[in-house]
């Protein structure tokens, strides 16, 4: 089958194959044929090293397709059925999943120290996939709990963007900082993620919601999508002053992933304020704070890790507001791209043109 593969970490090419297989079927498992897959921008931090992943492999975990064969003692599918790939699967029996804090499971990370692809023919090397999944492929094998069914309305490259994207920005929106009616609203970084997060704040009703973003389209993408203001990063400063006073917003979402932007977050919060952690960073990138300002400014730092709540639960939700009109899954798609045309898809990324590309597969 054909796959997308990143040979060596810091590399900005993938390499489309066509003798890979998936692997590492059996009870428990399943296979899944994907039908469409999203681009996220953490396939390309873990491309570039940011965040930690082995290699050779197979980028990709926002993916959603049918199941092709099930294991033993799978229940929750069958063949033919449609789902969302769930690159962070609750186990239901860790100390995590027991407080009800499944999205900090870590079962789901344990799959992507072990191979679950391999090149045939005349090479026979492992590869990983990215998160464990890695659906820049026609198949993946991944563990029962990752496949999600999703009802037949649904279509393919939507769920997708449910895998990852909107789950990630609307729930930090609705279940981190469960943002309160009437407030004000910034959203730094206006990808896919961070649109969903100003969807997020305007269904729960924030007066003032600023999308902060250098790319022009991805500004005016923001207005359409219920941002009441779009500023570059330079006119954040003006846009505080105007909109809060000087006194700095309500909610702040960082959806970068860098510190130098965090830092700018949490100066540009109000004092009691609250600054919502969405970016993916890397380790050896660390955000400043003195004790003083921590104490004094008793601003919430609240990090958001894949929406901040149960990740099914989620998925329902967002179908629900999907079909009631009340979000808009079908605009976050600016660009599709068969998977031979994968690097094309990167660099729309890269370069902040695309807010969320469909590779299909």
């Amino acid at each position: 089958m054909r796959a997308a593969v990143l040979h060596e970490i810091g590399q900005d090419k993938l390499d489309i194959l066509d003798d890979v297989e998936a692997v590492g079927f059996g009870p428990g498992r399943v296979r899944v044929r994907v039908r469409a897959t999203g681009l996220c921008h953490s396939d390309l931090s873990a491309m570039a090293g940011v965040l930690p992943q082995p290699a050779p492999f197979v980028p990709g975990h926002e993916g959603a397709g049918e199941i092709l064969e099930v294991g033993e003692g799978v229940t929750n599918v069958k063949p033919g059925d449609r789902v969302v790939v769930c690159w962070l699967p609750a186990c239901g029996a860790c100390p995590a999943c027991k407080r009800g804090q499944t999205e900090l499971c870590l079962a789901g990370f344990m799959n992507a120290g072990t191979p679950n692809f391999k090149r045939s023919g005349g090479s026979s090397s492992d590869l990983f996939g990215f998160a464990g999944t890695g659906t820049f492929a026609e198949e993946v094998v991944v563990d029962a709990g990752c496949a999600v069914p999703i009802p037949d309305d649904v279509p393919f490259d939507i769920a997708a963007l449910i895998g990852c994207g909107v789950t990630t920005g609307l729930g930090a929106a609705l279940n981190t900082a469960d943002v309160e009616a009437g407030s004000s609203v910034a959203v730094i970084g206006c990808g896919g993620v961070g649109i969903s997060a100003i969807q997020g704040a305007r269904l729960k009703g924030a007066a003032e919601i600023v999308a902060v973003d250098p790319v022009r389209s991805r500004r005016d993408a923001a207005l359409k999508f219920g941002a009441t203001k779009a500023v570059s990063p330079d006119e954040l400063a003006d846009a505080k002053q105007t909109l809060t006073a000087g006194e700095g917003f309500d909610y702040v979402f960082e959806v970068v992933g860098r510190s130098a932007t965090a830092r700018t977050a949490y100066e540009n919060t109000r004092r009691g304020g609250t600054l919502v952690v969405v970016g993916a960073g890397a380790m050896d990138d660390f955000l400043q704070l003195n004790m003083f300002e921590l104490f004094f400014d008793e601003k919430r730092i609240l990090p958001s890790m894949y929406g901040g709540g149960d990740v099914l639960r989620s998925y329902e939700r967002t179908i629900a507001l999907w079909r009631a009109g009340r979000i808009d899954l079908e605009g976050l798609i600016t660009h599709r791209v068969p998977l031979s045309e994968i690097n094309e898809a990167l660099d729309q990324m890269r370069t902040g043109v695309a807010l969320r590309t469909c590779i299909e597969i």
